[in-house]
């Protein structure tokens, strides 16, 4: 119990800090949604990890933890608000690596493992625990890549290998081979953001050669094109639907979806960022959301299990997170709901 009271401890310098250092009048004004903490994660506190979920359980792994690349993982079931240990990823420790659910079962490959770009993947299935190696991914290695998921393929593009990149790549694990798809037709990046809404995929921001994007591009697999889609930024004077938007271009964000909205959440832009954004694909337009209420972080992951959003893990400076956040957007945001000590866990 004494490791658990330190860490709240920390937690609450470390928010009073952030709150100080970068919170805002406007942020008082958003109360559309609600956050909680949830239970902590049983293993090591960690950043630039991966995480897919099969049947409302959602796994995390890998990472790194400020000393060692990490091939640890671990499930969390939100019924029982538990965490519990599963086989560890058995390929070489990493970080930046990318996953996705395909066919009921977990994909995770490429990353970085402190010395070279991985191109390597593998195959979880949750019915026996077990991993097993499958095709290696067919682009240049590399760490800092996109992922999604649509009707049982995946997908994987952009990053770096030693250069940004924007070449992408589909995986279809009834053939256990990839193929090539049209090339992502924005700029090259890297540690952009991704989320699915309809069928269709949605890459957000990144950085490419120490410039943070402001874009956003849908791809329809129908028609294999990519489609760009309004700035997300201040960038047009003669327009007011933007005016708002200084803060969603970002690197390494959360991205998911939640009843056709796809949400932005934390990353940074130099700074540590805690502002939620949700994209409408209907109208093409952007609202802020109620603020994480956690640390201000990067290189978090982010899942959605019963139409509720989960952030967990990721890193402020050379602090590494192992706790879990949930966010529910149909709810107004209550003050009076505080977090809870950590004794409750």
């Amino acid at each position: 119990m004494m490791m658990k009271n330190t860490k709240f401890l920390l937690f609450l310098l470390l928010s009073t800090f952030i709150l100080v250092s970068c919170g805002s009048d406007d942020d008082d004004d958003i109360t559309e949604g609600d956050w909680w903490r949830k239970a902590y994660t049983v293993s090591d506190g960690r950043s630039d990890a991966v995480c897919f979920v099969i049947n409302d359980i959602a796994y995390i792994g890998t990472g790194y933890d400020g000393d060692d690349r990490l091939s640890d993982f671990s499930k969390y079931d939100a019924t029982t608000n538990n965490w519990s240990a599963i086989a560890d990823f058995p390929g070489v420790a990493r970080n930046g690596a990318v996953a996705f659910t395909a066919n009921g079962k977990g994909y995770v490959g490429t990353g970085y493992d402190g010395d070279d770009e991985l191109n390597d993947f593998w195959e979880y299935d949750p019915t026996t625990d077990s991993w097993k190696q499958v095709a290696d991914f067919m682009g240049s290695a590399r760490y800092g890549a996109s992922s999604f998921a649509i009707n049982n393929k995946g997908y994987v593009g952009c990053g770096y290998d030693g250069n940004h990149l924007k070449d992408f790549y589909s995986y279809d694990p009834a053939s256990d081979s990839w193929e090539m798809i049209v090339s992502f037709s924005g700029p090259k990046r890297r540690d952009a953001a991704s989320f699915v809404i309809d069928g269709k995929a949605y890459i957000v921001s990144g950085i490419d050669n120490g410039v943070y994007l402001d874009d956003i591009f849908e791809y329809d697999p129908s028609t294999g094109l990519w489609t760009e889609k309004r700035e997300i930024s201040d960038s047009d004077d003669d327009l007011s639907y933007d005016d708002d938007y200084t803060t969603i271009a970002r690197i390494d964000g959360v991205g998911y979806t939640i009843d056709g909205i796809g949400y932005l959440a934390t990353g940074s832009v130099g700074s540590m960022l805690t502002n939620i954004w949700a994209y409408d694909p209907q109208t093409d337009l952007w609202e802020e959301r109620t603020s994480f209420e956690g640390s201000a972080r990067t290189n978090a992951v982010g899942f959605v299990i019963n139409s509720q959003g989960y952030i967990a893990t990721g890193r402020s400076s050379s602090y590494y997170y192992d706790d879990l956040w949930c966010f529910d957007p149909t709810l107004e945001y209550d003050e009076s709901l505080k977090v809870p000590s950590a004794d409750s866990y």
